[in-house]
């Protein structure tokens, strides 16, 4: 926790400019049994930016830190999105394949269940020949004649 000068030195400012922003609310702040501001560094560099020794506002580190996180996250974003492209044209090949698939076995479906119609339906000519009805005629005339009665 800072104290009102430290918390004016952190971010290069003057205690009272510190004092007013407590008072508005810009930042939270609490006494500590003495009655001194006590200010969480976290609440104050929410609302002002912290300076290095010389007085800087910016900070080379944490700058370098950026830039160097950026760049990996780039480089990580790229890689994601090959990887992405990738799954896409192989999950459409599958498709493509099981399609085709599909194709071939919908034809062979029909073309099997067209033979299975054909035999189905399949009705030879009913009708006996004219020698066989001639034959069995002769032959029932026959038996008549031998025995002196039908079948």
């Amino acid at each position: 926790m800072y104290t009102l000068k430290e918390a004016a030195e952190a971010v290069g400012m003057t205690k009272p400019a510190i004092f007013k922003a407590i008072k508005r609310g810009s930042i939270s702040a609490k006494k500590d049994e003495r009655g001194q501001w006590l200010i969480d560094p976290s609440e104050l560099h929410r609302v002002y930016k912290p300076v290095n020794q010389s007085g800087n506002s910016s900070i080379p580190s944490l700058q370098e830190e950026t830039v160097e996180d950026t760049h990996s996250l780039r480089v990580e974003i790229s890689i994601l999105r090959e990887e992405r492209e990738r799954e896409r044209r192989q999950l459409e090949e599958t498709i493509n394949d099981l399609r085709n698939r599909l194709n071939q076995s919908e034809s062979e479906r029909r073309e099997t269940q067209g033979k299975l119609t054909a035999l189905l339906t399949y009705q030879p000519n009913t009708e006996p020949k004219a020698e066989i009805v001639e034959a069995t005629a002769k032959k029932s005339g026959l038996y008549e004649k031998l025995f002196g009665r039908g079948k």
